[in-house]
């Protein structure tokens, strides 16, 4: 990364390079400002990184791996990525969800499609997908802002009757283990207990993009994004400085604007002085979620999953059926350890030929662990593997294992290995980080928050740092602007 003359003044500066960082950063360049982007690290990114985390030749995404809400993103969607690098590649199953019995159910094409094979659950599947995929084009801008009025008000309501309930309470829609245990997969990517209100959000989002979207891997990592990003923002005369660890407001150059893409811990540490008491108490009451432990595997063949759909999906959910998830869960939120996890695994070698040598393959996998937990869960996730495709871990050459100390001290923003920046539950939907007017506005004029700690929360899609570009736009500059 070329260096630049950090001690000129800018008009805006932010720190951290994450997919919200960087979605700031572009957004603020393209208004016409001088915008800086300061990162701790040699490497930008954030959870967007890639590297040879096990043998040579074997490219592991080192934190986010497949990409959804990427895909799906209102505002990535308005950039040039592809021109700059950044190519998709769609599995032919977005996600799969096996059983012991040897079968499976997936989330494959159309909504149609996958309630073919939902049987009994059939017609209940397709009147619940079928009017939010309908709508989801215009609807998706309304949820992935603040709370506000929305645009398309009765398409919001007939996504919140369903979203807002707990995913324990709408999976009594369905009787069969096929669609039940598909749905616990979905809705378990919340990071809490399946009981909670708001969890069938997840769930339901999560559905829709894969309907419409898919479920995509980046071809040759998903620091590709990244890389496209960055290379987006520099086209248009952004500036990068790496290596510039930032502790207190004094470590940042004079700007007229700075924008954290970090967590209240990090801020509080850094510009806690500058706040008001109010907002600094509602800064420190902020929560943070589960964590959790990730292994990357270089394997001698493919996973042979039992069930066939498993073998030709990106994301592979491994939980069996939807009360053994939503038990393990409750546990984990309760700091108690499952024996049996529920697994998240990926498996972007089988459809991108970049991330392992001919004729091997790579995994990627976690399971939710209580928050700051040291506890190794290699054996527990193994034997989740195991238990769907015999012969697993025959295939193992070697391993990169990360514990919630490990993935914060990669990733400051992972508190705790919380991932979504901060736990979203009820409580902290609507008003993460601080119940204000915006979101993004802290109490010091001038210094706004641009992370995954602000509306709409985890997931790479940018739409927090555009979210808070816009607000300052507005603020400062008395620029409006609009996708």
């Amino acid at each position: 990364m070329r260096r630049v003359n950090v001690s000129s003044e800018f008009d805006a500066i932010v720190i951290g390079s994450g997919p919200n960082g960087l979605s700031a950063a572009i957004t603020l360049q393209q208004a016409g400002l001088s915008v800086l982007i300061l990162e701790a690290k040699d490497s930008l990114g954030g959870g967007l990184r890639s590297a040879e985390l096990t043998l040579p030749g074997f490219v592991h995404d080192i934190c986010s791996a497949i990409h959804p809400l990427a895909a799906g993103s209102p505002f990535f969607n308005s950039l040039p990525l592809e021109q700059h690098g950044l190519e998709y590649i769609y599995p032919g199953v977005a996600a799969a969800h096996p059983f012991d019995d040897g079968t499976s159910a997936a989330l494959n094409g159309s909504v149609d499609n996958t309630a073919e094979t939902l049987g009994i659950d059939k017609e209940t599947y397709s009147n619940l997908l079928n009017p939010l995929v309908k709508s989801w084009p215009g609807l998706v801008k309304d949820l992935l802002r603040p709370l506000n009025l929305p645009k398309h008000p009765l398409d919001m309501a007939a996504f919140g009757l369903n979203a807002l309930r707990s995913a324990t309470s709408l999976v009594r829609k369905f009787k069969a283990k096929e669609a039940r245990g598909l749905w616990a997969g979905m809705a378990a990517h919340s990071l809490q207990p399946l009981s909670n209100l708001g969890t069938s959000a997840f769930g339901l989002v999560l559905m829709a993009t894969g309907h419409l979207k898919g479920w995509p891997v980046p071809k040759g990592g998903s620091k590709v994004i990244a890389n496209a990003l960055v290379s987006y923002f520099l086209s248009i005369g952004g500036k990068i400085e790496t290596g510039i660890p930032v502790r207190s407001m004094k470590d940042i150059p004079a700007s007229t604007v700075v924008l954290f893409d970090l967590t209240p811990k990090q801020i509080l540490e850094i510009a806690g002085e500058r706040f008001s008491s109010i907002y600094s108490w509602q800064l420190k009451r902020y929560r943070y979620g589960m964590g959790v432990f990730k292994i990357d595997w270089a394997l001698d063949g493919q996973i042979p999953f039992t069930a066939l759909e498993c073998r030709k999906a990106g994301t592979v959910h491994l939980g069996n059926t939807f009360e053994e998830i939503a038990r393990g869960e409750e546990m984990t939120n309760a700091g108690v350890l499952p024996e049996k996890p529920f697994v998240l695994l990926a498996q972007q070698s089988l459809f991108d030929s970049l991330r392992a040598p001919e004729g091997k393959h790579t995994a990627w996998a976690y399971c939710h662990v209580p928050n700051g937990s040291e506890k190794d869960m290699t054996n527990a996730i193994e034997n989740q593997v195991e238990r769907f495709a015999p012969g697993f871990k025959d295939l193992i050459l070697a391993k990169h294992t990360m514990n919630t100390r490990e993935i914060e001290a990669y990733n400051p923003n992972y508190i705790g290995g919380d991932i979504n920046g901060g736990v979203i539950d009820i409580g902290q939907l609507f008003t993460r980080p601080a119940l204000r007017s915006s979101p993004y506005r802290t109490s010091a004029r001038g210094i706004y928050i641009c992370s995954s700690s602000t509306p709409p929360g985890g997931g790479v899609h940018g739409m927090c740092g555009y979210n808070a570009a816009k607000q300052v736009l507005k603020d400062i500059f008395n620029i409006k602007i609009t996708l």
